[in-house]
């Protein structure tokens, strides 16, 4: 007997959250992101530093993909792919990117717009060493996005680098993997609340580096 799925429309969750107001707001939008990402580890979600990376061609054509960031400062957020994937040329050809944290288990989402540009081969070099070895020989096995006829090519690419590469032995960086650091443009805070009467409150940067503003958006 078939499985029988529930109906998509009418399974939904009933926000009970506290309210979002202006005044609750750090002063800048990675100053709230810290605080933010602290509640979000602390609640114990799993990998809230995962986010899902929005790219598009020359075209405009989108792609989305999740991505472990793996840093974040007054900069912007930072996370590491082979430049060669689908992500990397398109960031390549196009810097535009938007990001999103879905906190589903706290009924928050964090979303990013901004522009993509690499990161020094110095702090590529500095993270591809805390990486485990097993991810270290994986960066150089997986030519990322490309077509590959089965999964035993792949573990036979990697097999091959591990008796290269043994554990305990440096793996060197891989030229064609690195860092991207999205710097915003844009950061909004989502507070799901009931109703469907959301808080969704939006740093947009001023112009000439003047700081950000803070923007309240119907939900």
């Amino acid at each position: 007997m078939p499985h029988e799925n529930p109906d998509p429309a009418v399974m939904r969750e009933h926000y009970r959250s506290v309210l979002l107001h202006e005044s609750d707001l750090a002063a800048t939008p990675m100053e709230q992101f810290d605080r933010w990402f602290g509640d979000a580890a602390d609640r114990g979600l799993p990998e809230p530093n995962a986010m899902v990376v929005s790219t598009a061609d020359t075209d405009g054509r989108p792609s989305s993909r999740t991505v472990l960031m793996k840093r974040f400062d007054e900069r912007g957020f930072v996370f590491y792919t082979n430049y060669t994937s689908r992500k990397g040329t398109e960031l390549a050809a196009n810097p535009h990117v938007s990001l999103l944290f879905p906190w589903h288990r706290i009924a928050r989402q964090v979303i990013v717009t901004g522009t993509a540009e690499r990161v020094g081969r110095d702090e590529t070099a500095a993270y591809f060493r805390t990486r485990p070895h097993g991810s270290q020989l994986g960066a150089w096995a997986s030519e990322q996005s490309s077509v590959i006829p089965s999964r035993e090519k792949l573990m036979e690419r990697y097999e091959q680098l591990a008796e290269r590469y043994p554990e305990g032995e440096q793996v060197p960086v891989p030229p064609q993997w690195g860092g991207f650091r999205v710097t915003p443009v844009s950061v909004e805070f989502w507070q799901g609340h009931e109703n469907r009467l959301h808080d969704r409150l939006r740093y947009v940067q001023q112009e000439e580096g003047r700081g950000w503003r803070v923007e309240r958006l119907c939900p």
